[in-house]
């Protein structure tokens, strides 16, 4: 008896009870903005609003109430399996996730005839994120050991090659149209982005050919004026990967993703050599490159030509700079009308009209949580976003060895930059790119793809406590 009761109070001790008292307040969050959504729905049609029992709170809130069950599932497995991992990373990504569930829901059925309302769009970004769910649970079951990974680097440089591949060819094809030939591929119903799995296989590649490379890297063999760069050998597999970021700025059209590439390529670079100078040639060569391309391709012009415009002083507009504010800067527009409207505290959720904003419910997501949530509901999103890479890096700071620390930044820094780069986008503070808001974006391969960084994330946290204290 007294046996049982010891097993007991060691298993009481290390159940995850953090995690569980951390998923308490998102769950209740959600349960009381998708409430409030059904409220101001019903409140709309007369005859619920003579007869409140007819409002449709309890089976509205089913989804929701679907999808914290399936949280909770993911915690009880992680106690199970995974009982030393992150406790802080789950409870920030469900909370995302459920806003982005929430305000699909919203803006769905709204969304202008021009496009066509999507009743089910809150059901189709409910179906991504559970299917990531189950996807990161099944990340960490298959890397059990995450060392295996920088034995295949080669093999993850040819893969981020052949997801290219198809849209480099695309690219070529429509080259005279100027146009961004977007990453996309069809294959019947389904739509894949191949940026959004390239970014896993590029880290996993740095994180790999760094922590081989490190020591040649930071040493320097060539002198190229107050430079010192590394041997050929070293230095070629690097600038095939920026090869690729080149291919996707110059050939696939596709600024975000070449600015995602790129950025990540500075930042791993500097954690795992420490050289200044190879981040700042890498910034002039950017700037270089930028400038070549503003030249010669018309959709860089046009993206930064948004950046320029000064919507302000609206009352004075030339005739012309009202034809660009209602042609090729009306998004960009409208998601700073958005933004301004939101106020402080918001309009709340519901009642605005961020529809009004072009591709809304993905590229300009963020200013619907502007215009709904108001700029304090915005700083909590960035403050998650914060927290979030905190805990990422901190993962990276104690991992025990020197390519899951390397593999743990490139990841987070992913997602750093990920946001970075839209949210300045959404803006004006940067050209706007088609990079998705990370889990609050309608989209379902960056879903699955930021839920395989999350799963690599707890992984590596839980190997490295076991580690260290052992496995209970």
């Amino acid at each position: 008896m007294a046996q049982m009761a010891q097993q007991t109070s060691g298993v009481l001790r290390r159940y995850r009870w953090k995690e569980l008292g951390l998923l308490v307040l998102p769950g209740l969050i959600l349960l009381l903005l998708m409430s409030q959504l059904l409220i101001i729905r019903s409140s709309n049609d007369t005859t619920t609003v003579n007869n409140l029992r007819n409002f449709p709170i309890l089976d509205g809130l089913i989804p929701i109430l679907g999808f914290i069950a399936a949280v909770l599932v993911a915690h009880i497995i992680l106690n199970i399996f995974f009982r030393k991992a992150d406790q802080v990373l789950l409870p920030l990504v469900a909370l995302l996730s459920g806003l982005g569930v929430v305000m699909m829901t919203r803006l769905g059925p709204d969304i202008p005839p021009k496009v066509g309302p999507i009743p089910d769009l809150g059901s189709k970004q409910l179906l991504w994120v559970l299917l990531g769910l189950v996807i990161c649970l099944g990340t960490m079951f298959i890397l059990r050991n995450i060392t295996w990974l920088s034995r295949y680097k080669y093999t993850w440089l040819l893969f981020c090659f052949a997801v290219l591949l198809p849209s480099v060819i695309q690219g070529i094809t429509t080259f005279k149209s100027g146009a961004p030939s977007r990453d996309v591929l069809g294959f019947g119903p389904l739509k894949l982005q191949p940026s959004e799995f390239l970014k896993i296989g590029v880290a996993i590649f740095f994180a790999g050919y760094l922590n081989d490379n490190r020591d040649i890297l930071a040493e320097g063999h060539y002198r190229v004026g107050p430079l010192r760069l590394p041997p050929l050998r070293q230095l070629g597999p690097m600038l095939f990967m920026l090869g690729i970021g080149l291919l996707s700025f110059l050939v696939v059209r596709e600024l975000g993703l070449a600015m995602l590439v790129y950025s990540l390529f500075l930042c791993m670079t500097y954690v795992a050599t420490g050289k200044k100078s190879y981040v700042l040639v890498s910034l002039l060569a950017f700037v270089l490159l930028a400038s070549i391309g503003y030249a010669l391709l018309p959709y860089v012009q046009n993206r930064f030509a948004t950046v320029a415009f000064n919507p302000a002083d609206w009352t004075h507009l030339t005739p012309k700079e009202d034809a660009f504010a209602t042609n090729q800067g009306l998004q960009v527009y409208q998601g700073l009308i958005n933004v301004s409207s939101g106020g402080i505290l918001g309009s709340g959720l519901g009642l605005g009209y961020p529809v009004r904003t072009p591709v809304i419910d993905s590229d300009m997501a963020f200013t619907a949580y502007a215009e709904e949530f108001g700029l304090v509901g915005l700083f909590a999103i960035i403050g998650i976003y914060l927290l979030i890479v905190h805990r990422g890096f901190r993962i990276a700071a104690e991992a025990n060895d020197t390519f899951s620390k390397l593999l743990a930044t490139g990841l987070t820094s992913i997602f750093a930059l990920q946001t970075l780069i839209i949210t300045a986008g959404d803006l004006k503070l940067l050209p706007l790119t088609g990079i998705p808001l990370p889990y609050l974006s309608n989209g379902g391969n960056a879903i699955l793809a930021n839920f395989i960084i999350v799963g690599i994330l707890l992984r590596i946290s839980h190997n490295t406590a076991v580690e260290r204290e052992g496995p209970y």
